[in-house]
């Protein structure tokens, strides 16, 4: 699963968003890493609803302008929690890898040889 596709399934696992609900809460989950333009988050939205991950809640006008609300469904939380699952195996398996590494010491930060300059 792309990271794209995976933030925009955590943003709708509690609530309903429309899309630029959709976008703050990627930015959020991503630390401000991963900013959706609309044309690849409305092509997203798309795809995963054909998929069946995600479904139209609900349409709101406001403002003239109609407001689609997405929500995760049945099928997406599944897929997500499986996606959850796969990274965190992947996140241990990494920190293994990182524990076995000569003058690393679990839990502590890593110190930069600055070649003696202070």
């Amino acid at each position: 699963m792309q990271e794209p596709t995976f933030l925009i399934l955590a943003a709708l696992a509690a609530q309903p968003l429309h899309g630029y609900g959709i976008v703050q809460s990627v930015l959020d989950l991503s630390s401000g890493e991963v900013a959706l333009r609309p044309g690849t988050l409305y092509g997203a939205l798309d795809r995963l609803a054909e998929q069946g991950l995600i479904a139209v809640d609900r349409e709101e006008a406001v403002e003239g302008r109609l407001r689609r609300y997405y929500r995760l469904s049945d099928s997406g939380a599944g897929a997500l929690r499986v996606e959850v699952g796969r990274l965190r195996q992947r996140a241990e398996a990494a920190e293994e890898q990182l524990r076995q590494r000569p003058g690393i010491v679990p839990g502590l930060p890593m110190i930069i040889n600055t070649g003696g300059l202070r």
